[in-house]
This record gives structure tokens, C-alpha cells and sequence, in this order.
């Protein structure tokens, strides 16, 4: 097996057949092939490798340079895609390989945590990522929202195709990339491709501010509006979005939405029927994962009290000894003495990220932690459950 990294160009040859094999359709088509190639202006900027042997690509796997909000810091981060392997190369450490090498290269470009979507959350666990949170959808009937149409609310929703919203819409974004735990972006060369997507945004604004905007497509005439992340950066702003598509009553039956950890949809009205759910299944709808990949670059980030060392095994980018200390409310990173808690790597992902408490972190074998070093564990990182907004 041979290891190489391939141009953006390069990969509609050596990566495409990979990747439509795993998930496409299959046999594909020539425009499935064509989609692709043009699709790659998009790709310049992402990190692709393939593994050959004989002159065939075998297997693939890319990254993404994006930024994430850990706990309040934002921090360079190598989104995980295109990992993919041909059924001759499957269950004979290609991926893991490749795996590898990307984090290693990713790491070495300075990105201190990385975030993928898994095809099976075991065989990443083993390379020290733990599970973070679904996003949840709101399938909802639009007759519940009626109330909404008789509210008068300080602010307006305009209406527009994404390619005219975009640069609202991404701004909005960036904003909350400042203010929401999980909440991940990409560059500017790859989120390029979506102002090119086929949806409408309604965006809302009160006193010249933006407060909201969800994008969002209709299926036909008294089918359903299919809307994706309400942004909003308030009650205001989740108000005058749900008033908007309250308007649509009329057209639609229904109204599908992704809604953020927090969001209450049961809540929006008095005689609302709705259903609430995040649906986990293998390999079509994993949740997301995520692990630290520099513990030093962690340093700054916004923590509780606490001071104790802790050692980190059985990993190859963060395994050590590191005192990890909450000064003044941000964490402080220096070399450890005896160590309270010896952790895997995704057992540290998993109290970085906020999903586990130390308890969780021993019920589950990624690590042990005496009963001294509990408190000052779950004082440093307390619960905190993260929203990761972007696909990839």
C-alpha cells in the first residue's frame, strides 16, 4: 500500500469511483461523474489522500480546514469527509491508515480538534472520538402556528434565493460561530459552493439587525416546507421566522425544521402538534463525532475551577502527562506530575467537548479517575452540550 496526497483536480480519477461506489446509487452515470468534477473548484482547499496498491486507488479520505466554537474558543478544526474503500481493501487497515496520515498532516497544519460524521462510531472511537449530540427535526402541523398571525412583532422577513442571501446569511453564521458551543465553519473556498444552493432564505430583522434566518425549499402544493437550522439569535428573532412560516398555511400541511439542543418546539404553541426527534442509525444517519487533537492548543479556553494533572494513553497525537488548571476561568495547559486520571483520548474529547462527566467517562472504559480528582474533572469541564451546525 502506498499513501499519496492528490490534488482537487486529481480526485474526480482517483477518489470518485471510491466515493460513488460507497454512496451513490450504483452502477453511476456520467453526470453523477460530471457533477462531481465540477463540484471540485470547491475542493481546492481540502487535504486528499488516497491509498494505492498496483496502481489503484483503494481507498480515500480528506479534510477540511474549518474553525469550531469549543466552550467558547474558537479553534482551528480538520473536518473529516470522503472516507471511503474499495470491498477488496475493506477490513485491511487502508482507512485506518489514511486516517492516520491525515490527522498527523492536519495536525501539523495547527488544527487543535478535528469533527467528522462516522460510517460505523466504533472504529473512530478506537481512533479517540467520542459521539457529540444529533441535531434534532421539528415535524410540526402549520395550522398549530396560526396564533403567530395575529401577533405584531417589532420586525420584517424578507424572503430571497440563497445566492442573493448568502452574504447575510453567512454573516449570520459567522456571528454565531463567536457565540455557540460546537458551532463549526468551513473556509472560504469550500462554503463557497453553497451560495449555489436551490433554496429560498427567509431572513428577519428588527431595527436594522439581523436576528434570524432559516433556509428553507417547498416540496409542492400541500406537501411540506422543509427547512433546515433556525438561526436566530434570540426569542425575537425565532418568533418573527415562525410567524413567516406560519404564512404558509395555506399552501403547505406541514413544517419539517431543524432545531438547535435547546429548542423547545412543543412549546411554540398552545394547540401545536408536532414531533420532536433526532434519529441515530448505521451507517445512513450517524451523529457526529469529534476528538482534541493538540492538548497545548487548548490553552485559553473558557473552563471552570479546577486543578489537576492528568495523563492521556494510547494515542498518538496527545498521549502525556498535562496539568490542566482553570486560571481565572480559562484553561492553563503545563507539564503534569502524578496523574489523578488517566484517560483515553476520546475519554478527554469527551469532557473537552462537554457530552461526558467523569463518572460517564469510567462507566464507558475510556479511562480511570480517582474520587479526588472527580471534582476538580467536573469542575473544569462541566456539562455542556454542543450544537454542531455545519454538514460535511
Amino acid at each position: 500500500m502506498e499513501i499519496r496526497q492528490v490534488s482537487a483536480d486529481e480526485r474526480t480519477d482517483t477518489m470518485f469511483p471510491l466515493q460513488a461506489y460507497a454512496f451513490f446509487a450504483s452502477p453511476w452515470t456520467d453526470d453523477d461523474r460530471e457533477t462531481y468534477r465540477r463540484r471540485m473548484v470547491y475542493y481546492r482547499s481540502a487535504l486528499s489522500l488516497v491509498a494505492e496498491e498496483d496502481g489503484r486507488s483503494l481507498a480515500c479520505v480528506g479534510a477540511f480546514p474549518m474553525r469550531q466554537n469549543v466552550r467558547g474558543a474558537v479553534l482551528d478544526m480538520a473536518g473529516i469527509a470522503s472516507v471511503a474503500a474499495h470491498p477488496e481493501a475493506r477490513r485491511r487497515g487502508f482507512v485506518r491508515a489514511l486516517m492516520g496520515r491525515l490527522l498527523r498532516e492536519m495536525r501539523d497544519r495547527r488544527c487543535v480538534v478535528s469533527a467528522l460524521y462516522p460510517f460505523r462510531p466504533s472504529f473512530y472511537g478506537r481512533l479517540g472520538y467520542v459521539g457529540l449530540p444529533h441535531r434534532r427535526t421539528a415535524d410540526l402541523a402549520v395550522a398549530g402556528l396560526d396564533h403567530l398571525l395575529r401577533a405584531d412583532l417589532p420586525g420584517t422577513v424578507h424572503q430571497l434565493p440563497m445566492r442573493e442571501a448568502f452574504p447575510v446569511y453567512d454573516g449570520l453564521v459567522m456571528r454565531m460561530l463567536e457565540e455557540r458551543h460546537g458551532w463549526a465553519v468551513f473556509d472560504d473556498v469550500r462554503k463557497a459552493e453553497f451560495r449555489e444552493g436551490k433554496t429560498w432564505v427567509a431572513v428577519a430583522r428588527t431595527a436594522g439587525q439581523v436576528v434570524g434566518a432559516v433556509s428553507y425549499r417547498i416540496d409542492g402544493y400541500g406537501g411540506r416546507l422543509v427547512a433546515s437550522d433556525l438561526l436566530t439569535t434570540g426569542p425575537l428573532g425565532r418568533a418573527l421566522l415562525l410567524q413567516y412560516l406560519a404564512r404558509h398555511v395555506d399552501q403547505v400541511e406541514r413544517i419539517v425544521i431543524t432545531v438547535g439542543l435547546d429548542d423547545v418546539p412543543e412549546l411554540w404553541g398552545t394547540d401545536l402538534t408536532v414531533t420532536t426527534e433526532s434519529r441515530v442509525a448505521f451507517p445512513s444517519t450517524a451523529g457526529p463525532m469529534a476528538r482534541v487533537l493538540d492538548v497545548p492548543g487548548l490553552a485559553g479556553m473558557p473552563v471552570g475551577e479546577g486543578d489537576l494533572s492528568v495523563e492521556v494513553v494510547d494515542d498518538e497525537f496527545i498521549a502525556g502527562l498535562y496539568r490542566l488548571t482553570g486560571d481565572g476561568g480559562r484553561l492553563s495547559v503545563s507539564a503534569g506530575g502524578p496523574p489523578g486520571a488517566v484517560l483515553t483520548a476520546a475519554g478527554l474529547s469527551g469532557l473537552v467537548y462537554g457530552v461526558l462527566d467523569p463518572v460517564d467517562v469510567v462507566a464507558r472504559g475510556l479511562g480511570q479517575v480517582t474520587g479526588a480528582a472527580m471534582g476538580p474533572l467536573r469542575g473544569l469541564f462541566p456539562r455542556a452540550m454542543p450544537y454542531l451546525f455545519a454538514d460535511f
